[in-house]
């Protein structure tokens, strides 16, 4: 259920968020089901211009995989991220 798993994993990234001494936002964005390409991801693209607006800092994200494995779409969202002074992360392993 894509209800649950999207529960599950908002709370491992706001359990490691408020670890790291970060206060998250009440807005989540996602992406429900097979990875789109990026450019076609509603949720990772919101997210993006969220933070680009400034209501948050960075993107916390379950892994890589969660936002796309293709090499020349991650530079470019890195480059629209950090061309916002926007960061992004990973959880942890050991999360």
């Amino acid at each position: 259920m894509p209800g649950a798993e999207r529960r599950a994993d908002l709370e491992l990234i706001e359990t490691y968020v408020r670890a790291q001494g970060w206060l998250p936002t009440r807005s989540t964005f996602g992406d429900i089901g097979q990875p789109l390409p990026i450019a076609r991801r509603s949720g990772f693209g919101a997210a993006c211009k969220y933070a680009a607006q400034g209501f948050a800092e960075g993107i916390i994200a379950i892994g890589r995989p969660a936002i796309t494995m293709d090499n020349d779409a991650y530079r470019d969202a890195l480059d629209f991220l950090n061309e916002r002074a926007v960061f992004l992360t990973y959880l942890s392993q050991d999360s």
